[in-house]
């Protein structure tokens, strides 16, 4: 038997003990975003740091001037090096009378299909997801005495309340955080027995503003047709942002966006996301991004402009016949591959100005911005993981990119210098935060097992 075979072997005859230490978590309350939980935060750092110091793990808390940091290290000199990163807060449980049992009483039930869940507040997003790892490596000592490659785990309690010390403390410990990879286990499955890597991550541009025309509110029916009204000249503003394709009509907007390679594409065209199935269940029909792109492509691979917010004049109940002084509106821009975020605000600025007529004004207020994230699509590491997740799952697993954007990874880049490999086992009905919290024990299971098969890979 191999040493991978072992590790495997003893991961499942320790499923039950897993379990157990599972809810031992799960039964901390660590909502992070709380105060009155801070005690929960604290003791469940604590107890990971106990875990992980039994396993044979250099662990220790790392003070913040919130919740503390997990940092837990064992070295294996000569071996590729990983750096994995999770979190041990979770979201509050409100509405508490919509929960079945009480969130921080971890159970198992029987979920559709009489399929065994694990239902608990923090039972997909994330502890149920560390553990996977944390199990992996458990398994890999207690069957050869060692792991197969360097891991050093940083388990944060603060990704809940928006992780607002965390790039700070990469920043001061990015010597002892050295690796090759960075590993997240905080994302999905593309589908139930159907693994995904997400190796994109969208970046952001949020730009808020507001056109100001008279200096007060005036009488539609003293002024209507000789004033300028400033939420026409925004509307006007808003509707040129998109030409009749689709396409962002922003000078040099696509500068910097690359193409999908085809034989990704080709994979993506097999997966069944049409407009029936993707938009259906929220009871739109046709898609409204780029004609000449398929769906999977709008909302993961492509860049997009929404408009978050228009507001201006009388909101109130009734009628109010004013032309409104001023007109705001909240922007956003999700950036792909290159796209540079300074470019991007600064051509929009540009955009609105080009547009504004006669006794107007615009002020713009400019919120931070961020590049996307692109894992290369020839990374051995990405090659090696898809092996090792098709060996266990007996299935291809999709490689995909995330419309949205996860902080974290981009101060890995910014940081740490590191790629970073996201790789979930959470299916998108697991309630993350929402009542009746779950996550498949398969998920559990055999996120443990892909661990073990990825460190394994890694190795090589």
């Amino acid at each position: 038997m191999s040493d991978l075979d072992r590790a495997l072997a003893s991961a499942d005859a320790a499923l039950d003990a897993s379990l157990e230490r599972l809810f031992a978590w799960l039964k901390i309350p660590s909502i992070s975003t709380d105060p009155a939980y801070r005690h929960g935060c604290r003791e469940a750092a604590d107890w990971l740091k106990r875990d992980l110091a039994s396993i044979g793990f250099a662990a220790e808390l790392r003070e913040t001037a919130g919740h503390p940091i997990v940092l837990a290290k064992r070295p294996k000199p000569g071996a590729p090096h990983v750096l994995f990163y999770g979190h041990y807060d979770v979201q509050p449980v409100d509405p508490l009378d919509k929960w079945e049992t009480p969130p921080f009483e971890p159970r198992i039930a029987a979920g559709p299909g009489g399929k065994k869940i694990i239902v608990a507040r923090g039972s997909s997003d994330d502890k149920g997801q560390v553990m996977t790892f944390v199990e992996a490596c458990r398994a890999w000592i207690a069957a050869t005495g060692a792991l197969p490659i360097g891991v050093t785990l940083m388990i944060e309690g603060e990704e809940e309340s928006g992780s607002i010390n965390l790039p700070g403390f990469l920043e001061e410990a990015k010597d002892e955080l050295a690796a090759d990879v960075a590993l997240v286990c905080d994302t999905t499955m593309w589908g139930e027995g159907r693994p995904a890597i997400t190796s994109s991550l969208r970046g952001l541009v949020f730009e808020e503003i507001v056109i100001r025309a008279a200096n007060r509110d005036l009488h539609s029916g003293m002024y209507g047709g000789a004033a300028r009204n400033p939420l026409h000249v925004l509307a006007k503003i808003v509707a040129d942002l998109h030409d009749e394709a689709g396409r962002v009509a922003l000078p040099g907007f696509y500068d910097g966006v690359a193409e999908t390679p085809d034989d990704v594409r080709a994979q993506w065209s097999t997966l069944g996301l049409d407009a029936g199935s993707f938009l259906g269940p929220i009871g739109l029909s046709l898609p409204a991004g780029e004609t000449d792109r398929m769906i999977i492509e709008q909302i993961q691979s492509r860049p997009t402009c929404d408009v978050n917010g228009m507001w201006g004049g009388y909101l109130g109940a009734g009628a109010k016949t004013v032309i409104a002084a001023e007109a705001h509106a909240k922007i956003s821009f999700r950036l792909v591959g290159e796209q540079d975020p300074a470019a991007i605000r600064q051509a929009f600025r540009a955009f609105v100005k080009e547009r504004l007529p006669a006794d107007c004004t615009v002020e713009f207020i400019g919120h931070k911005g961020s590049r996307a994230i692109q894992l290369p699509y020839d990374s051995a590491a990405l090659a090696k993981t898809r092996g090792a997740l098709q060996a266990e799952w007996g299935a291809v697993p999709i490689t995909i990119g995330s419309g949205g954007s996860i902080p974290v990874v981009g101060d890995f880049k910014r940081t740490l210098g590191l790629d970073t490999l996201l790789v979930g086992f959470a299916l998108d009905d697991d309630r993350i935060h929402s009542p009746n919290e779950k996550y498949d024990l398969e998920s559990f299971r055999k996120g443990a097992r892909s661990w073990i098969r990825i460190l394994a890979a890694l190795a090589q």
